[in-house]
Formats: structure tokens, C-alpha cells, sequence
């Protein structure tokens, strides 16, 4: 299961899609629970943006 989300193609996918469920969540759901699903998502898509990162700056090891 590590081999799978550590593959760029699934982090570019979480990356890309918690962003856009961040930037829409405060606007979708009123209240705390748009701001706390804007954030988690936040969390999630920096989290995939970093691996994204750091997996540019080392090269990959077979």
C-alpha cells in the first residue's frame, strides 16, 4: 500500500484534487465544518505537495 501513495501519479491526483476540495469547501458548507474540511483537505495537500518536493529534489531509488 506504501509503493501505491507514495507513486507520483496518486500524489499528484491527492494533491491536486484535495486543493480544489479545500479552495471550495469554506463556500459549499456553511459554518465550522466548511472551514474544518478546508483545512483537513488543506493538511492532506501539502502533505502530497511536500512528497511531490522531495521526491524532485532526490533521485528515485529502484
Amino acid at each position: 500500500m506504501k509503493a501505491l501513495l507514495s507513486s507520483r501519479p496518486v500524489l499528484w491526483f491527492l494533491f491536486l484534487f484535495n486543493l480544489a476540495v479545500a479552495a471550495v469547501a469554506p463556500f459549499a458548507v456553511d459554518g465550522a465544518q466548511g472551514i474544518a474540511t478546508a483545512v483537513g483537505m488543506g493538511v492532506v495537500s501539502l502533505g502530497a505537495g511536500s512528497a511531490l518536493l522531495k521526491g524532485r529534489a532526490q533521485p528515485q531509488r529502484a
